[in-house]
């Protein structure tokens, strides 16, 4: 394109099947897995929100003493918070357990569910980390990089860094910040006199919006509604036996 202008970014189906299909991005050992966020990284763009009438909440459970999983996806309207969409794909894990690398193991399962998708959200919420991680490249900033979407990570406590006193009232926040002190995310409280939540930035998205987003979707609970839709249906959701690999995801209808 000319002028400089940013492309717009692919469908959602055919952004998730893009990344699914990219070998190259899904390495099966820790060393190699660093290298891709070394390198995808510098992709990370943060840039204020434009109007959200839709969030999908993202979330992956795991069967109690098992290693299969579910990934949930819940699409909210941000006016009322009532169901647009959702789905969950079941599977198991690709890569293993290691911290600051789950983002190889809980993405394709959930690639697979975002794809499935009659909508296309403006936002997507995952509970987990963007910047606030060791490399500055959490969960929420890899995929939003693959998708090229805006991602927000909404973590229940901080991965990295540390914060200064808050308010005891509701949209009281403080920074949250890495050892060589750079602002790597915000603890926000987003119900009076109850734990902070931990914000930070996945792509195509900027503190200052990101932040009071997070307080219109938590009108009653700490964690915002569409993670909260995501965990309980992730929780609700029978995995079922998958021995002959991922079954297709189900989907379920807006209560």
């Amino acid at each position: 394109m000319s002028g400089g202008a940013t492309a717009a970014p692919a469908p959602l189906r055919a952004a998730c099947d893009a990344a699914l299909a990219d070998p190259l991005l899904w390495p099966q050992d820790a060393g190699s897995a660093m290298g891709v966020q070394d390198r995808l990284r510098p992709a990370v763009r943060t840039e204020p929100l434009a109007a959200v009438r839709t969030v999908a909440g993202l979330d992956v459970g795991y069967a109690p003493g098992d290693d299969r999983l579910v990934a949930a996806v819940v699409v909210l309207d941000t006016a009322t918070l009532s169901t647009v969409e959702s789905v969950t794909e079941t599977g198991r894990p690709e890569f293993p357990y290691v911290p600051g690398l789950f983002a190889f193991r809980e993405l394709p399962p959930l690639l697979r569910a975002l794809r499935r998708l009659d909508s296309e959200p403006d936002l997507l919420v995952c509970d987990g980390f963007g910047r606030a991680h060791p490399r500055r490249f959490g969960l929420a900033c890899h995929l939003g990089v693959l998708l090229d979407r805006p991602v927000l990570g909404v973590a229940k406590s901080p991965f990295v860094g540390s914060h200064g006193p808050l308010d005891r009232s509701r949209g009281a926040w403080s920074p949250l910040r890495a050892d060589d002190g750079a602002e790597v995310g915000r603890a926000l409280r987003t119900r009076d006199g109850v734990k902070p939540v931990y914000v930070s930035v996945g792509h195509r998205v900027d503190l200052d919006t990101g932040c009071d987003l997070v307080l219109r979707l938590s009108p009653r609970y700490r964690q915002p509604e569409p993670i909260r839709a995501a965990d309980r249906l992730s929780r609700s959701s029978p995995i079922g036996d998958d021995r002959n690999g991922p079954k297709g995801p189900q989907r379920h209808q807006p209560a």
